[in-house]
C-alpha cells in the first residue's frame, strides 16, 4: 500500500501552513479537505487558502460548488481520490489537509463508514458536522443514508435527525466502496485548550478585520440567507448584524464560542476515530514539516490505532 500523507487537526491549529511547508519539501500538491473551503466565494470565515499561496502550490477541491449547493461526503470522496490519483500520476506528493472529520473517513475508510455504531465519537462528530454543513445539509445526509426516517423528519429538528444517523450509520450494511489503497500517515497539530482558544479568538478579529462582513453581505444576497454555505460557523453567527448593527458583539462572542466548542469536538473526534500522531503546534512549521518529511520518505509503518505512547514521543 501506498503512503499517503495527512496533515489535520482542530481549528485554527496550523494545518495549512505545516502542510505549504511539507508540499515545498517534498515537491507536492494539497487535497483540501474542508466541508467549507469547497464552495466559491466563502474566503475569509473559512480561512482559505490566499491566491498567493495557490499559487506557489497547487490546490485541489478548493471552490468547487457554488454556495447554494449541496455537497456530500461521498462526493468529496470520490474527487478527492481522482485528485490524489493525478497528482501521484504526475509524480509529485499529494497532501490531504483539512480538519473535516467525515470527509477523511470518507476516504480512508469508506467500506467501514456505514458499519460505525452510535457511540459518543460519532455523535460529536455528527454535531461538529451540523455546526459547519447545518441542520439542511444533515437532513440531506440522513435522506441518502435512511430516505424514511429523513421524510418523517423536519430538517430543522436536529436532534432527531443526528440520533437517526446514529442508528442509520450502526445498522446499515458495509458500504460497497473498495477499500483504500493507501496507508495513511496522519498527523494533527494540537495546542494547550487555553492556547488554542485564544488562536481562535484572535483568528476570529482578525476575519474581521480582513472583511468578512461584506463577504457575508454579498453571498446572502446573491445566493439567499438559507444557502447551505450560509449555515457554517461565522456566517450563521453573524447574519443578525445585517439587520441590525447592534448586535455585533453579542454576535461576535457566539462566533467564537461556536469555534471553540467546534474544536472541542474535533479533538475529541481525531483522538478516537482515526490513528492519529499529534504534534505540537507551537513549535516552527518548518522544523515540524522536516519531521514529518523525515517519517514520510523513511517509509515508516503508520502508526497503529492506540498507539499512543509512540504518539507522545513523536510530539515531545
Amino acid at each position: 500500500m501506498k503512503p499517503l500523507l495527512v496533515i489535520t487537526g482542530p481549528t485554527a491549529s496550523g494545518k495549512s501552513n505545516l502542510a505549504l511547508h511539507l508540499a515545498k519539501n517534498l515537491g507536492g500538491e494539497i487535497v483540501s479537505c474542508d466541508s467549507m473551503q469547497i464552495y466559491r466565494g466563502c474566503d475569509i470565515a473559512t480561512a482559505k487558502p490566499t491566491p498567493l499561496e495557490r499559487a506557489r502550490i497547487p490546490h485541489h477541491l478548493l471552490d468547487v460548488c457554488d454556495p447554494d449547493e449541496r455537497f456530500s461526503a461521498a462526493q468529496w470522496a470520490i474527487e478527492a481520490r481522482e485528485a490524489i490519483e493525478n497528482i501521484e500520476k504526475g509524480a509529485r506528493t499529494p497532501i490531504v489537509c483539512g480538519g473535516t472529520g467525515f470527509y477523511l473517513r470518507a476516504l480512508l475508510q469508506p467500506q467501514t463508514l456505514a458499519e460505525v455504531a452510535p457511540d459518543a465519537a460519532l455523535r460529536a462528530q455528527l454535531e461538529a458536522e451540523l455546526e459547519t454543513r447545518g441542520a439542511l445539509a444533515m437532513h440531506e445526509t440522513l435522506a441518502e443514508t435512511d430516505a424514511k426516517a429523513a421524510a418523517r423528519l423536519h430538517p430543522n429538528d436536529s436532534f432527531r435527525v443526528l440520533r437517526a444517523l446514529e442508528v442509520a450509520l450502526g445498522e446499515k450494511n458495509a458500504l460497497s466502496s473498495p477499500e483504500t489503497e493507501w496507508a495513511p500517515l496522519i498527523f494533527a497539530l494540537d495546542w494547550p485548550r487555553e492556547v488554542l482558544y485564544h488562536r481562535i479568538n484572535e483568528r476570529v478579529e482578525a476575519m474581521m478585520e480582513a472583511g468578512f462582513l461584506e463577504e457575508l453581505q454579498f453571498l446572502a444576497g446573491k445566493w439567499g440567507r438559507d444557502a447551505p454555505a450560509l449555515g457554517g460557523v461565522g456566517y450563521k453567527q453573524m447574519m443578525p448584524v445585517l439587520d441590525d448593527e447592534s448586535n455585533l458583539s453579542e454576535c461576535l462572542e457566539a462566533w467564537k464560542r461556536d469555534t471553540r466548542r467546534y474544536a472541542k469536538r474535533q479533538r475529541t473526534w481525531f483522538r478516537h476515530q482515526l490513528p492519529v500522531r499529534w504534534l505540537d503546534g507551537a513549535r516552527e512549521a518548518q522544523e515540524l514539516a522536516g519531521d514529518v518529511a523525515r517519517v514520510f520518505l523513511d517509509g515508516e509503518k503508520p502508526q497503529r490505532h492506540g498507539d499512543t505512547e509512540e504518539t507522545k514521543s513523536f510530539c515531545d
